[in-house]
């Protein structure tokens, strides 16, 4: 939840916190990840891939790597919607937003697949189905079906492998299964929402339709909820060959799935319930294994009235729930030992004792830079003593369990020459974002570089040359490059009207101007 706050408390609340980040100046990236919302992290050793293009980095170096033979996504429309991986294996499941009707609808592109850690790239289509698919064979029967033949509403949000096998759960198309490592697919057939398991030897009378039934359909009587578990959102594979699968209507589990026929595929499906030994929402969009004694953590969000919200952990193979942060929305989790890092809408939330305390973070600095009080935490892992955690705001990483954090946020050089524009020309100071929307970005953050210690002073002007606002200095421990930042107030805590805006950098032996657009 985003927090609100009175207008003049933003004056003295965040505006404070953000100039306390005098420990030292910025470094400036020339080959980093391409922006600060982060969805999608993936760790293996001290390995760290992100999106939403392909970013890697090995050890926490400097500058990142960006593989230029993954062209689908770093010079197409592709996204990182999802990756697993392996030693030297990098399953990636990719997706954009089309447009259609005016309206963004979330899109299925394909896959990418690395078996030499991303030097090299295979392209995979997305798994659709043929216009006449309209039946999946299981246990002798031939289950109605409708086949889902276009690749919108179908990213594939979560991916999972072990040796050949890949299994993507992808929204209208549920889940999808590989054996030969991408080359075909299967349909995996689930449980409507009503039933409990699907075995081979039922009789069954669903169609499978992963759209809500309408009045007088096949499903409409004894199913009218039993597509929200053929949606996929989310899978795993646990170190005991168990599959599972997450739905907007609940967990579905295997002990044979990673092998079996199709047709021969046994599944459990556990829905949400009152008891607090069950889970508190049908909608998991993110499952996650504890290397360190095997539980299964899964998040909970709400799909129908009166369900609930948070996370739960099962030690039993989804016999028994515990509850954890309830009310919380959560996004993701991950683990090193007894610690648990989860990452919610309105905070991160880690855990030092597996689950039976947690606190909530305050606002995430560095020694020079910092995080948005509001900003959401979207995706969290975990390899080789570090915790990785994407947000809204920019990646954070801490190797001290969240007692102290490193913020890498995208660079735009002083000096000229980024990652996107190899000759641009280089600047005393700029504004990002700009134009700059209060509403939308919360705060707007001024960059400079100093080339003594000192103290900068910072000031803001209307476009008569009155001035709107005078910021806490900032320290200036060394010479350097140093960012301040604004919320959109004037001294006063009122919102400055829409228009240019003028600021003046006040630092030892310069002053430097420059200019952004307020536009809210």
């Amino acid at each position: 939840m985003k927090h609100v706050f009175p207008a003049l408390l933003l004056l003295f609340f965040i505006i404070p916190s953000a100039y306390s980040q005098s420990g030292g100046p910025l470094q400036e990236r020339i080959q980093i990840f391409s922006q600060n919302a982060i969805s999608n992290i993936g760790v293996i050793g001290d390995t760290v891939w992100v999106g939403p293009l392909l970013a890697r980095n090995i050890a926490n170096e400097f500058d990142w790597f960006i593989p230029e033979s993954a062209d689908s996504v770093n010079d197409g429309r592709g996204r990182l919607f999802s990756i697993a991986l392996a030693p030297d294996t990098v399953v990636a499941g990719l997706g954009f937003n089309d447009v259609i009707g005016g309206e963004s609808v979330q899109t299925a592109q394909g896959f990418y697949l690395s078996v030499d850690g991303g030097e090299s790239w295979e392209f995979i289509n997305p798994p659709l189905d043929d216009t006449e698919a309209n039946t999946i064979p299981y246990g002798g029967q031939n289950i109605s079906a409708i086949p889902i033949i276009v690749p919108q509403q179908s990213p594939p949000f979560n991916v999972a492998f072990r040796g050949d096998a890949i299994f993507a759960a992808a929204w209208a198309s549920g889940i999808r299964r590989s054996l030969d490592f991408g080359q075909t697919w299967d349909r995996i057939l689930l449980p409507p929402f009503e039933l409990d398991e699907l075995t081979p030897e039922g009789t069954y009378d669903f169609v499978f339709d992963p759209r809500s039934p309408s009045p007088g359909s096949p499903n409409a009587g004894r199913y009218p909820n039993g597509w929200q578990n053929f949606l996929g959102f989310s899978t795993l594979i646990d170190r005991d060959g168990h599959v599972w699968a997450g739905t907007a209507g609940g967990i579905n589990i295997s002990e044979n799935a990673l092998n079996a026929p199709a047709d021969s595929i046994r599944w459990r499906h556990i829905r949400a319930g009152s008891s607090r030994q069950q889970m508190m929402g049908n909608w998991v969009i993110r499952i996650r294994e504890n290397p360190s004694d095997g539980s299964i953590w899964l998040t909970n969000w709400i799909t129908n009235p009166g369900e609930g919200q948070g996370l739960v952990v099962t030690s039993d193979k989804g016999v028994t729930f515990t509850r954890h942060l309830q009310g919380e929305r959560i996004n993701d989790v991950n683990f090193l030992g007894d610690t648990i890092v989860a990452a919610g809408n309105s905070g991160l939330f880690i855990s030092t004792d597996n689950g039976n305390t947690w606190i909530r973070q305050p606002q995430i600095r560095s020694a020079n830079s910092f995080l948005k009080e509001d900003a959401q935490f979207r995706s969290v892992a975990a390899g080789n003593e570090r915790f990785w955690v994407g947000s809204s705001d920019g990646l954070i990483t801490t190797t001290d369990y969240g007692n102290t954090w490193e913020i890498i946020r995208v660079d735009f050089p002083l000096d000229g020459r980024n990652q996107f524009q190899d000759e641009a020309p280089a600047v005393s100071s700029y504004a990002y974002p700009n134009p700059f929307s209060p509403t939308q970005h919360g705060i707007v953050r001024i960059r400079f570089r100093s080339e003594q210690a000192g103290q900068a002073v910072i000031e803001l002007f209307d476009f008569a040359m009155n001035r709107i606002a005078r910021l806490d200095p900032v320290a200036l421990s060394e010479p350097g490059v140093y960012e301040a930042a604004w919320n959109g107030t004037d001294e006063n805590g009122i919102r400055v009207a829409n228009g240019p805006v003028f600021y003046r950098v006040s630092i030892p032996g310069e002053t430097i101007n420059g200019k952004l657009l307020m536009l809210d």
